[in-house]
């Protein structure tokens, strides 16, 4: 048997096979950061992933950081993702919502009343931003007080329960791609003198919080995490992302996570031997994988589940193309973040096709 096609219990959910669909911004949701009813097209069209893991969803209003992207901070919001649920569950499939604070890889004009944007110290992101008026430079973001961290993880929190009682069967937090948790984490984007700073014992604090408070309110077995140790996107900076990332791993145990995602993009280091092996729960492993890495990745044992990511853009039913060995669609890069169908929703099937 194929071992992509073997089912398999990640936190209290059994999947029908071990292909997830990884997140990806597509920036369909209006100003208002409610997702529109391409939306619930788009997921349901790709439920016959193991799991789909959401594009990343702004959990509190400061954290949106581009334009279109989705929110889960309102109840127009929740009743949106609602009409996506239930579009996947209707057709079998499992879905858990990333949630994705953008910190200060954000603009004011993306944010309620022109703030600033969130980070761990006012040191801003190098280049420029895609606004509702194009490209703007980043601003210098304001450093979070004590107080307002804990705000933002309480944020956490509530999203968490809000993505429950909109359907989804788990959250991710985005802990990579140069976003707030990892400005947390990184030496170049953190440099307080508090307790979320300095040592990596600190540094790491702030996304254990935000695992804990989520943890609690909805359960880990329906909590994952990813990471991407140096994908360096986002201007992130890490003086030694080998102990930043061996030391986060081993302090997720606590937990009992539903699995750990990590992606890797040209890191040299073998992140996936030296983690693996410290993390008790399920471990997910992406980026540029085709069909036989994934295989391999699963019948070695080195992965319990394979996300692959534009494959699922140009390929609704991208398992049974996996399991039938045919030619997968091209993903159109000029579309991934246009609004509209196109590019979105009418990728062939191999059913359509023929």
């Amino acid at each position: 048997m194929n071992p992509l096609f073997s089912e398999i219990q990640i936190g209290r959910h059994t999947l029908s096979n071990r292909i997830v669909m990884a997140p990806m911004t597509r920036s369909r949701a209006d100003d208002d950061g409610v997702p529109t009813d391409l939306v619930a097209t788009y997921y349901g069209q790709r439920a016959s992933a193991g799991l789909i893991i959401s594009e990343g969803v702004f959990p509190v209003a400061l954290g949106k950081g581009y334009v279109r992207t989705p929110g889960i901070a309102t109840a127009e919001q929740m009743a949106a993702w609602k009409q996506v649920t239930d579009a996947v569950h209707a057709r079998g499939g499992r879905i858990f919502m990333q949630l994705m604070h953008c910190g200060r890889v954000s603009h004011p004009s993306l944010l309620a009343n022109g703030a600033q944007p969130q980070a761990p110290s006012a040191i801003k992101v190098e280049g420029q931003t895609y606004t509702a008026n194009g490209l703007q430079d980043f601003v210098v973001p304001h450093a979070l007080t004590i107080v307002e961290i804990a705000a933002v993880v309480e944020g956490y929190r509530q999203a968490a329960r809000r993505a429950i009682e909109a359907g989804f069967d788990g959250v991710e937090l985005h802990a990579a791609s140069g976003y707030l948790p990892e400005q947390f984490l990184s030496t170049g984007s953190n440099q307080r003198d508090d307790e979320y700073g300095g040592p990596v014992e600190n540094r790491v604090r702030f996304v254990l919080e935000v695992l804990a408070a989520m943890v609690d309110e909805i359960g880990g077995d329906r909590v994952g995490i990813k990471i991407s140790p140096e994908m360096n996107f986002n201007d992130i900076v890490d003086a030694n992302p080998q102990e930043t990332y061996t030391h986060l791993v081993e302090q997720l145990r606590a937990f009992n996570l539903a699995y750990l995602h990590v992606a890797l993009f040209g890191a040299t280091f073998d992140y996936h031997a030296a983690l693996r092996p410290l993390f008790t729960g399920r471990y997910l492993i992406g980026s540029a994988l085709d069909k036989n890495t994934a295989e391999s990745l699963i019948s070695s044992g080195q992965a319990d589940a394979v996300v692959f990511g534009s494959a699922f853009i140009a390929n609704p039913d991208l398992p049974e193309r996996l399991r039938s060995g045919a030619e997968l669609n091209a993903a159109d890069k000029n579309t991934f973040y246009a609004p509209g169908p196109e590019g979105y929703i009418d990728y062939p099937t191999l059913s359509a096709e023929a």
